[in-house]
């Protein structure tokens, strides 16, 4: 279904890489780690015949307030850790995460995982910029990375996405899909991240139809599910009929509120557009599926590869390394679109690779 291609398996070729495996211990009350399905045996091996016991290699990530489990963001960067870890046939104790459940965590969690030993600690969420640099700092031999900001400590790998390509697409559905002449965007918090979004949605949609309205609203959370449904029922009812979000765990609310509409009445013409994973599974409902697309990011794939590079070259600390519909490390899915609404879809996502638009990456000022 997804777009997403950025996958890079670890090459290890004749190198020999002779580390003992450990276990990972819990990580406090506010640490929660998920195994995955994957049994582990000690016989396991990567696809290209190392025995696995010689890679002791071990990564962890701190959320941000959304949780693991806010099916966005933060789910996404924690699904590509298991992914890394599967396909190096790594067992269970060589990822983990760290619940956070507000910003006072960041630094605890951090710190937690230093003292775990985990060899990169990732912050999850432009909103751990600061205690990521802070602990950095104190600790100059850790490796860190950010994703969504851009830290200039030599012990942290940056990771960023041009977000607003993928939204400028997103732009153009909902643009192609309306029939009310009227869609709505919710951000989470302000700041440049989300403003990338904003930004990149309202162009695509003028770019089909200056004439239509774009609802423009902000939560300022990314975890109040409850504020994201309430935003949405207001848009519904003011004549909207197509919603991106971009707001972690609020969006939860906005998929509620939609199948709560569509189960009252079923004739109802109302969609959601997705952000961060293919978030189609979250627009079933008895009637069908009302998920009319996804924007995609490979949050997972980007630790997945700086994790791998870490272990082959070395660590990129310092660097920022930025994706884009170039490196096809953002795009939509087809989702539930028309094929008219498809093929523009494709014809703008050409014609930003071949530079005839250009997406503003955003307008926020503080």
């Amino acid at each position: 279904m997804t777009m997403l291609k950025l996958r890079t398996l670890l090459a290890l070729g004749t190198s020999a890489f002779v580390l003992a495996a450990c276990q990972g211990q819990d990580a406090g009350d506010t640490t929660d780690t998920i195994q995955d399905d994957t049994e582990d045996t000690g016989e396991e091996t990567a696809d290209n015949g190392e025995d696995t016991e010689d890679i002791d290699f071990r990564i962890a990530m701190i959320t941000d307030e959304g949780g693991v489990d806010d099916r966005s963001f933060n789910q996404s960067a924690w699904e590509g850790m298991n992914q890394w870890a599967d396909n190096l046939g790594l067992s269970d104790d060589h990822i983990a995460y760290y619940q956070s459940n507000d910003s006072s965590d960041f630094v605890p969690n951090l710190n937690q995982a230093n003292a775990d030993g985990y060899d990169i600690i990732y912050g999850i969420g432009f909103m751990l910029l600061d205690a990521v640099n802070d602990v950095a700092d104190q600790n100059p031999d850790q490796y860190f990375g950010i994703v969504d900001e851009i830290s200039d400590r030599d012990n942290v790998v940056s990771l960023t996405f041009r977000d607003h390509e993928a939204a400028f697409l997103a732009g153009v559905a909902a643009a192609q899909t309306t029939e009310t002449g009227r869609v709505g965007f919710i951000g989470g918090i302000a700041s440049p991240v989300i403003d990338r979004f904003e930004t990149g949605f309202t162009e695509g949609v003028a770019y089909v139809d200056e004439s239509i309205e774009v609802d423009v609203q902000y939560a300022e959370s990314f975890s109040d599910a409850g504020v994201g449904q309430q935003i949405a029922a207001g848009m519904y009812a003011n004549g909207a009929d197509v919603i991106y979000h971009a707001a972690g765990a609020v969006g939860n609310g906005v998929f509620t509120e939609a199948r709560n509409r569509l189960e009252s009445d079923p004739d109802s013409e109302i969609w959601v557009i997705g952000v961060d994973r293919d978030q189609e599974e979250e627009g079933n409902w008895d009637g069908g599926n009302f998920t009319l697309t996804s924007t995609l990011k490979g949050v997972g794939s980007a630790i997945e590869m700086s994790a791998n590079q870490t272990i082959e070259e070395g660590f990129p600390g310092g660097e920022n390394i930025d994706y884009g519909l170039e490196e096809e490390a953002v795009d939509v899915t087809r989702g539930n679109m028309s094929d008219e609404a498809w093929a523009a879809v494709e014809e703008a996502r050409q014609a930003i690779l071949d530079g005839e638009i250009e997406v503003t990456e955003f307008s926020y000022s503080e």
